[in-house]
């Protein structure tokens, strides 16, 4: 089983990148992991958002596999609590999938043909945060459900 998160666009702060690689260094000790990043569309002034968001999921199409468990973190998904999302995790990763790719979508949202393709959809919070800040926060995720799947002391409650 591997973990996968697909973002658009690279990150441009240097302090969130060294962040996300420590956090992906962590979750590599239980579970291979990768950040796949698709660049940004150019000349996007010209596109409305939702031809921006169909050239998107075109990209996003791409970067996917037969047999992937789609996951898109989407601001109308479910919330859970740390603990839930590590039982929920536990319960994916036993199916068989090869991959669980999750997806952080461009500053449109989804294009309809994703929110179909998608087995899911988990909200990280009812608040808005950037595209970059929720690269860590999510990995960060990943590694404390790790932590709490083993019983390690990383996570308390």
């Amino acid at each position: 089983m591997k973990l996968s998160l697909l973002v658009i666009g690279k990150t441009t702060d240097r302090h969130v990148e060294t962040l996300i690689e420590n956090y992906a260094q962590r979750l590599g000790h239980y579970v291979p992991f990768s950040m796949d990043v698709i660049p940004e569309l150019r000349n996007t002034k010209a596109l409305t958002a939702e031809q921006q968001k169909a050239q998107e999921a075109e990209l996003i199409k791409k970067q996917l596999q037969t047999g992937d468990h789609v996951v898109l973190l989407d601001e109308h998904g479910v919330e859970r609590r740390s603990i839930e999302f590590a039982s929920w995790l536990q319960k994916r990763m036993n199916t068989g999938a090869r991959r669980i790719v999750f997806i952080v979508g461009g500053p449109y949202g989804f294009d309809p043909s994703i929110h179909k393709l998608a087995k899911e959809e988990i909200s990280l919070s009812q608040m808005t945060f950037s595209h970059q800040l929720i690269r860590v926060l999510f990995v960060e995720q990943l590694y404390r459900a790790h932590t709490i799947l083993r019983g390690e002391p990383y996570h308390h409650e």
